[in-house]
């Protein structure tokens, strides 16, 4: 194994801050949104599966309930202890994410709402999740009105 390859995830920002930026708010995943939304990817994941058994003339179509449940399940448990420690910091000149992610406010092309996500797309269009969000209309207008021409 190369001892120079990280072994961590980074959850937070570890990009340092440039002279006199400031921190104007902090976006961290919510713990409850996190689990309600698997549980609607479940509730999808068992609706599927059953009829996937259903169209192929099985049986026992309640199986893919239990499956569906399951897979579920275990991506959920798996991913949680990750996904709801996941922060992404908004200063007076960046949108900083977890680990060395930094897009500078006049590179946001677009602010996005997807279910729980914020979705920040640049003017060369790369794309970045803020997942689990609480109030993601807070946090769409939070990033919109740090952007450089905002109205704020």
């Amino acid at each position: 194994m190369d001892a120079h390859l990280p072994t961590r995830t980074a959850h937070t920002p570890e990009t340092p801050l440039e002279p006199r930026e400031r921190v104007l708010a902090q976006f961290s995943a919510d713990r409850a949104t996190y689990w309600r939304e698997n549980a609607w990817l479940a509730v999808i994941a068992m609706a599927a599966g059953m009829g996937i058994l259903w169209v192929l003339g099985n049986a026992h179509v309640w199986t893919g309930a239990v499956g569906g449940l399951f897979a579920i399940a275990v991506r959920s448990l798996y991913l949680s202890s990750d996904e709801t420690k996941m922060r992404w910091d908004l200063t007076d000149r960046r949108l900083l994410g977890p680990g060395t992610r930094s897009v500078a406010l006049e590179n946001i092309a677009k602010v996005n709402t997807i279910f729980s996500a914020v979705q920040v797309v640049t003017v060369a269009g790369d794309k970045h999740l803020l997942k689990y969000q609480a109030d993601t209309a807070a946090v769409k207008a939070a990033i919109d009105s740090a952007r450089p021409g905002s109205a704020a």
